[in-house]
């Protein structure tokens, strides 16, 4: 790989020290044993202490020991966003134990790869997720025990009965920073998922150098994550952050609905909600869009795809907040680019977070100069530490200290990162780059666009031009024509979309990111 020029941007980390004997999970929960009495996670069916939440988390980690489950070994967590999810996922964090998070809202078939692929020998699934379960562990008999946050049937462990029967009281296991402490999976945008090896330093290295310095989470603050969970970026905002400080969390277990998010905003008032772009779009054109007096927000964040400028200005002329828009990824596990409160600017994702460094290379591993577009990678002390059992994309994607992060940038004489797609996404139109979310950032600001894709397609003489998949705003019409020449007036002319179809909805991963490879396909 080239080295280092004056277009990579290097940022010194702040002073964060993880001690080489160290557990997350203990650590997340002692540092607010001085806050026993004050809500941590509210859900639907009510709320937990700190202290309540140290008991349960304490009687988790004795209860998967008791089953048998031994250190190292995984456990698959496929629930729904609820206070068991911390429980569990802390307890078994705590005693050595690795949780695999799952994504809730794929098929049997994924299902099956993951608990194949983990070799997890117990599982803890949602009630309500388990028929998707039930017709693949008859297959899996590695699958030790399935438990249940519910009616559990004959050769099931009912959680609250484990939780129960176990001691209140649980030293941590000796793990130390640098020991693997729980997976994820990624999306899938670009295809199968990899699991994600994490270690033990991660979470609160993503406090100490994003949420408190750049977000400004704070013990007084109630969070509110659209994003679950299961998704790095969730995991972040509604576990990790809030207990960095000693904050409140709202869980949520249903979908994020412009009108369920409405609800939670009015009816918990939380001050820092954590949305993804499409989410954004959909409040605001959805006509039940609350006023700017009956929430509390004081700041918002976005990522999981970059948040077109238009959506991120109108949002805070109506209720007078910043969205800082930001990048992160599974494998570095949260957000390496953002903007700063104040120093926003919409249409870009911001400047490196410090602690991270980013460079920008061409096809040949050279640094590029700022205003032209390079392939990111990022170094950090979040990298996950590889793809389990897939030792070519580990190859591919970990280079040392840097990771690919599989999009295209261009960096500003400021220092602000502009996206410009992912690798594979991008167009070369006349011999000259240009990128897809440009085009849809265009077509987004038209006044009958709710949702845009753009991808490369061939014309008659097989030359590479745009297309664009648009979902309109419901009851709004306007002609191919009409787009064209709107993202002609906006962008230079190469760029407008040959083609342009209407589409119901876009193909997306349940974490909300765009599928354009299902869109090149078609």
């Amino acid at each position: 790989m080239a080295e280092l020029s004056s277009a990579d941007h290097s940022v010194s980390p702040p002073h964060v020290a993880v001690p080489r004997a160290y557990n997350a999970a203990h650590d997340l929960l002692e540092r607010n044993r001085t806050r026993a009495t004050k809500t941590a996670f509210i859900d639907a069916n009510g709320h937990v202490t700190y202290g309540e939440l140290n008991e349960r988390v304490n009687r988790a980690a004795n209860a998967l020991l008791a089953l048998g489950l031994k250190r190292e070994d995984r456990v698959m967590l496929a629930l729904l966003d609820t206070i068991d999810f911390p429980v569990v996922f802390l307890g078994a964090i705590k005693a050595g134990i690795v949780p695999v998070a799952a994504n809730t809202l794929l098929t049997a078939a994924d299902f099956d790869f993951m608990l194949r692929d983990s070799r997890a020998t117990a599982l803890v699934v949602s009630e309500a997720l388990l028929p998707t379960f039930l017709p693949l562990l008859a297959k899996l008999p590695q699958v030790e025990h399935v438990i249940i946050p519910g009616h559990a049937s004959d050769g099931q462990h009912n959680l609250t009965m484990l939780l129960d029967a176990a001691a209140p009281e649980f030293a941590p296991a000796d793990t130390s920073a640098d020991d693997p402490c729980f997976w994820l999976y990624s999306s899938g945008s670009t295809g199968t998922p990899k699991g994600t090896v994490h270690l033990h330093s991660h979470l609160i290295l993503t406090a100490e150098l994003y949420a408190k310095p750049v977000l400004g989470i704070r013990e007084s603050d109630v969070v509110f994550s659209a994003a679950k969970l299961f998704f790095a970026y969730g995991l972040g905002n509604g576990l990790t952050f809030p207990m960095s400080v000693g904050a409140t969390a709202v869980l949520f277990n249903g979908r994020p609905t412009p009108d369920a998010v409405f609800d939670i905003l009015k009816r918990h008032q939380p001050t820092i909600f954590y949305g993804v772009p499409t989410l954004y779009a959909g409040m605001l054109a959805s006509p039940a869009l609350p006023k700017r007096s009956e929430v509390a927000l004081r700041v918002c964040t976005s990522a999981g795809e970059a948040l077109p400028a238009d959506i991120g200005k109108r949002f805070s002329e109506h209720f007078g907040v910043e969205i800082l828009d930001g990048i992160g990824s599974t494998e570095m596990l949260h957000i390496f680019i953002s903007n700063r409160p104040g120093q926003v600017r919409y249409g870009t994702t911001g400047q490196p977070v410090p602690g991270y460094e980013i460079r920008l290379l061409d096809e040949h591993g050279a640094p590029v100069a700022d205003g032209e577009i390079g392939e990111m990678q990022v170094a950090g002390p979040t990298s996950a530490l590889y793809y389990w059992n897939n030792r070519e994309r580990s190859k591919n994607t970990f280079l040392g200290p840097w990771t690919r992060s599989g999009d295209k940038y261009i960096r500003d004489a400021d220092g602000y990162y502009t996206y410009c797609g992912r690798n594979d996404d991008m167009l070369k139109v006349g011999g000259i780059y240009v990128s897809p979310f440009e085009v849809e950032a265009a077509l987004q600001t038209h006044p009958a666009v709710l949702e845009a894709a753009v991808v490369a397609k061939d014309d008659e003489e097989h030359l590479v031009k745009p297309k664009a998949y648009v979902v309109l705003k419901p009851g709004q019409e306007v002609s191919v024509a009409e787009l064209q020449a709107y993202v002609k007036s906006k962008l230079a002319p190469y760029k407008y979309p040959r083609w342009v179809e209407f589409v119901d909805e876009l193909p997306k991963t349940a974490t909300g990111k765009i599928q354009r490879f299902k869109l090149r396909g078609k």
